[in-house]
């Protein structure tokens, strides 16, 4: 059988020596009998970080050139299994005796890719581990034939134009017939040979070569390359462009980079087939430390892919000489890893990765792109005060993951009566399966969601329906494949990814705050600001978003250590102000602009974004979290039940509404998932646990947390009570923290919602109604912009609302009570004295269900609220309930009820399912149908329409 093997050179020897492994016999075939050993006495490396391990595990893997791990991994890290354990020979020694190919559960085509194995050693839960020195994999070659290259040492060596290049290699196993091309071109061979060597003279241009060997069958090729260096090409930036792209005409643009302590930048691209000269060199400008080089010759609407290759003649150490990178500025970026992935249905005539690129991600330029055309230019954003904000996961929102799934689903977010629409993470993150949070280039727009066009076309859509849109903003930090981390990085093992190193300017060495993802930035330097705010300003004026809500603002400090989280939850005086630069950037693009923090801090430091600039109209929006108060109310328990949290009076030095508050968001655990794991159980005709009555008690929830003055959020489909927990995989299992199998908080999530269309289930159809209502009552209200009191701590809060400024005569005053036991509770009323005689229900759109202001306490059933005012509201109709078209009042009732429309055959269902009770026959809106036979409680109402169609609505029995 023949055997191909491609490998970028990274390897001396024909099997790099250990001192603490060996491997018997030496060298080895993939089908041979192999003893593997390790001696955890070695000095030889410096991450040896065994101590008395009661196990030792080997993780290994085999692979090809590229990767000694890319075909087949055998082991589970952190898993006492029994997979991968070795023997203990005593004395420090371990050995565990395989034949690869079996044992590797290799196919035959595998087999004869194999070329690599690589492996670290761990104790048995992984907590310790053994690797060699450096902190790398131990890589053996694998095979009797194997070839070493002596001359070059590295994959890319940087020479000056006109030296020579010598390359010299070696080979065990016979002699072998060598070939070396030189950019696709042979330049030498020899027929055979065990020592190979030749000296490239006069080198002038940058050249790629690949020396191929051949013996029996089986053919080696090593590739490594030159780079020429073009030396310092100093030229002055006569216009003020920015670093990234810049469209100067339709067939020109200019390339900006800044890289400062390097020696030199080409750019590669398909303009000049990835093999650039010398006039693809950047010029310098080193009045303002920045690279820069003109191309011109471009056609208008032609997509042009390419790549900086940045120089750096004296590296520091384990930091490559030549880093090939994509802008940091791009706008859209392809992945060799992640787009062929994408499916072409969310992303039709995807350009395809350029197989001469590096390997890594390249920016997309296209001039004389057409520009989109928006339908609403300049959107009227909803008042702060209004907002109800949906928190949205493009990737889990529907089946096909993608912008297309929102466009479809519009009508669902403007009949729930949401005006805002936030949306995690779209920016180019690593992978495809990821909530985001993960961001690699914050300019560019992630492919895996969909188009440029068709987010625009999304947001100009939620606009045309009166739905602002917030983008998640991630840039406390950035991970590894950012060109910003690879520039200036240490990278020991040659595989193009590693840290920061003390020369990179954009990022710490190590996090100073204690909440640390991936690198951390530094927003004291003047580069990371520059950066930053022409993220804002690229997103507001490219896409026009409506606001960004601010990922983890506690890390914009410098003053911290990666443990100390006294001080990273104290007032940081360097993260104020420069939080408040960036909001100020914000507003002076867009004069409306919503400013959204997840802080979570303390009141002291809060309070000086939620009050900055409040008189003008502005001040910063804080994200409240109340999911636990919350889900002790859903779940009736017996702990802290304060939810005073949600409003911004629970923090006496704000000067208005600016808490974002929220019993639900992506971070937290579903409330449903714990009501009906830990519910109260104690009354059997309302038991929690039970999925109908705990869906029962989420009506209740937006009556208490949505309806108090000020901006509040929910999370995607809580308004249908999702049950599903954070936690579950992709298959629908659950695995949660601390289990073996690691949790499974980023999996996609399944698609209930929607393959079985709960919006036409009686109770999460009512919560959807019931919320609605709610939404459009708080909107569309001026009473709500008001103030307000709150009385938390038990199972029946009240939320007192009211408006003096508005006339008597129109609603200015609003009570909501709701009861969250699991039994009847009778609620004092305590009306307001002077106020009206009655109280109407605002949830009856009829107005006829009403409330003396004389009585002194109401009958609330377990779970249910009422929402009443001085005067009924007009802004609820009929034509407002999204899943029937009647209505029942009065509700809740007492006694009996009539339907506003002709209806027949009306079927009244408990909560488990059960017919309670019917009427039969034809009605009309003057009939009266006496329920006071039945208990207290929430019931299903279910008739038959006019046109023969069955409707349900909630009924509530006082």
């Amino acid at each position: 059988m023949k055997k191909y093997y491609s490998i970028i050179l990274t390897l001396v020897g024909f099997t790099l020596s250990y001192g603490q492994v060996t491997i018997s016999p030496d060298p080895f075939e993939v089908d041979e009998s192999i003893t593997i050993t390790l001696n955890t006495n070695s000095s030889a490396t410096d991450c040896n970080g065994f101590s008395n391990p009661t196990k030792v595990y080997m993780h290994s893997g085999v692979g090809d050139g590229n990767n000694a791990f890319g075909i087949s991994v055998i082991g589970n890290w952190g898993q006492d299994d029994g997979v991968g354990e070795m023997t203990n020979e005593g004395g420090g020694i371990y050995s565990i005796t395989i034949v690869p190919e079996t044992y590797y559960n290799l196919t035959p085509q595998q087999v004869s890719n194999v070329i690599q194995m690589g492996m670290v050693f761990r104790n048995e839960d992984g907590s310790q581990e053994y690797k060699a020195s450096g902190c790398q994999d131990f890589i053996f070659q694998v095979g009797s034939f194997q070839v070493s290259l002596s001359a070059p040492t590295q994959d890319t060596t940087i020479i000056n134009s006109g030296d020579n290049f010598n390359i010299a290699a070696s080979n065990i196993g016979g002699n072998a017939s060598y070939t070396l091309t030189a950019n696709g071109s042979v330049i030498n061979s020899n027929p055979s040979t065990a020592n190979y060597s030749y000296t490239a003279t006069n080198i002038t241009t940058n050249t790629s070569y690949e020396l191929t060997a051949v013996l029996d069958g089986t053919t080696i090729t090593r590739s490594f390359s030159v780079i020429v260096d073009p030396g310092s090409i100093l030229g002055f930036m006569t216009e003020n462009y920015h670093e990234g792209i810049n469209y100067v005409d339709d067939n020109t643009v200019v390339l900006v980079l800044y890289a400062t302590g390097k020696d030199f930048v080409y750019v590669a691209g398909s303009f000049n087939n990835y093999q650039p000269d010398l006039s693809y060199a950047m010029k310098r400008d080193f009045s303002r430390n920045l690279f820069w080089l003109e191309i011109t010759g471009l056609t208008p609407g032609q997509i042009e892919t390419f790549e900086y290759w940045v120089g750096d003649k004296t590296p520091a150490t384990n930091s490559p000489s030549i880093v090939y990178v994509a802008d940091p500025y791009s706008t859209l970026v392809l992945s060799e890893f992640d787009d062929p992935w994408i499916p072409a249905s969310t992303y039709p005539n995807l350009p395809s990765f350029p197989q001469e690129a590096a390997g890594f991600e390249v920016s997309v330029l296209e001039t004389g792109q057409t520009p989109y055309n928006w339908q609403v230019p300049d959107f009227t954003k909803p008042k702060k005060e209004d907002l109800i904000v949906y928190e949205v996961l493009v990737r889990d929102f529907d089946a096909d993951r993608n912008y297309q799934d929102l466009i479809d689903k519009i009508d669902y977010f403007k009949n729930l009566n949401i005006n805002a629409i936030h949306l995690m993470p779209v920016m180019e993150f690593e992978g495809n399966e990821s909530w985001g949070y993960n961001t690699s280039y914050h300019m560019a727009l992630d492919k895996f969601y969909g188009t440029p066009d068709k987010l625009k076309e999304f947001i100009d859509l939620c606009h045309q329906n009166g739905i602002a849109v917030i983008l998640d903003l991630v840039l406390n930090h950035a991970f590894g494949r950012s060109p910003m981390v690879r520039m200036w990085m240490s990278d020991p093992d040659g595989n193009g990814f590693g840290d920061p190193t003390s020369q990179n300017p954009y990022f710490n060495l190590q996090a100073t705050h204690s909440y640390s993802v991936g690198y951390d930035y530094n927003h004291q330097n003047n580069v990371v600001k520059n950066y930053v705010k022409r993220v804002i300003k690229h997103w507001i004026e490219e896409y026009n978003i409506d606001g960004f809500r601010w990922d983890l603002t506690k890390g914009f400090t410098q003053n911290c250590s990666p443990g100390n989280e006294g001080c990273t939850n104290t007032y940081q005086q360097d993260r104020v102000d420069v939080l408040k630069e960036y909001a100020d950037y914000s507003w002076s693009i867009d004069d409306d602009h919503y400013v959204i923090f997840e802080h979570l801090g303390s009141e002291n430091e809060e309070k000086e974004w939620a009050n900055y600039r409040y008189s003008e109209g502005k001040g910063v929006m804080m994200w409240g979290k109340m999911t636990d108060p919350y889900n002790e109310l859903t779940m009736g328990q017996n702990g802290n039940k304060n939810i005073n949290g949600i409003g911004h009076k629970s923090r006496s030095s704000f000067d208005g509404p600016r808490v974002l508050g929220y019993p639900e968001s992506h971070d937290e655990e579903r409330l449903m998932y714990k009501n009906l794991q830990f519910g109260n159980t104690s009354n059997s005709s309302h038991n929690v646990q039970d999925l109908n009555t705990a869906l029962s008690r989420m009506s209740a929830l937006a009556a208490v947390s949505v309806m108090v003055p000020g901006p509040k959020m929910i999370w995607h489909f809580g308004d249908l009570g999702m049950e599903n927990s954070i936690f579950t995989c992709n298959n629908g299992t659950v695995n949660l923290p601390g289990g073996g199998d690691g949790d499974c908080k980023l999996d996609t999530k399944p698609q209930p919602q929607w393959v079985n269309n709960w919006l036409t289930d009686a109770i999460r159809g009512q919560i959807y109604e019931d919320w609605s209502k709610l939404h459009k009552l708080k909107i569309e209200e001026p009473v709500f912009e008001g103030d307000y009191t709150m009385s938390s701590g038990d199972f029946t809060p009240r939320i007192d609302i009211f408006d003096t400024a508005i006339p008597a005569t129109e609603l200015r005053n609003v009570i909501i009570l709701a009861n969250f036991d699991v039994n009847t509770q009778t609620v004092n009323t305590n009306f307001p004295a002077g106020v009206t005689t009655t109280w109407y229900d605002l949830m009856d759109p009829t107005g006829n269900t009403t409330v003396s202001n004389s009585t002194a306490t109401i009958s609330l059933p377990a779970g249910q609220f009422r929402i009443l005012g001085n005067q009924p509201s007009n802004v609820l109709s009929i034509d407002d309930q999204t899943q029937s078209v009647f209505s029942i009042y009065p509700n809740p009732t007492q006694s009996s009820f009539n339907i506003n429309s002709n209806v027949s055959d009306i079927e009244i269902y408990d909560l488990t399912g059960k017919m309670v009770k019917s009427f039969r026959g034809n009605f009309t809106k003057n009939d009266t149908f006496n329920i006071s036979s039945l208990n207290t409680g929430m019931y299903i109402v279910k008739v038959e329409d006019g046109n023969n169609k069955t409707r349900t609505t909630k009924l509530v029995k006082l």
